[in-house]
């Protein structure tokens, strides 16, 4: 759990507060505490795709969220179609309804800040 003080939250990638699993990845809640905004720390292995490990098996369409690359690759397609690809240093938006994927032979490592749900 967090530390939470008048106001201030301090939470560590090393101490999440829960990890969600998924086949080729997971993500671990870093800081999830009230609020309009929560904070992951993604690892995705080659191979996986939103639509494939989460869309299909949650039944749920993509929402918006921020990222930041650590490493790795990831390529991003709009609802619309339009795609970009993401690599390490690289900050991306990404609206409702998107489909993303690991690009390369190596695991795609992305902070992730999304709206609370």
């Amino acid at each position: 759990m967090p530390e939470l003080w008048d106001g201030l939250a301090l939470a560590s990638i090393s101490a999440p507060e829960r990890t969600v699993v998924f086949p080729d990845g997971s993500v671990r809640v870093v800081l999830d505490l009230p609020g309009p905004v929560i904070i992951g720390h993604g690892v995705y292995l080659p191979g996986w795709r939103w639509s494939t490990y989460v869309g299909a098996v949650t039944g749920r369409s993509s929402q918006h969220h921020f990222g930041y690359v650590l490493s790795g690759g990831m390529r991003l397609r709009s609802r619309a179609g339009a795609e970009v690809e993401a690599g390490p240093g690289d900050a991306f938006a990404v609206g409702p309804g998107h489909d993303a994927w690991v690009v390369g032979d190596m695991p795609c490592t992305a902070l992730d800040w999304w709206p609370r749900a």
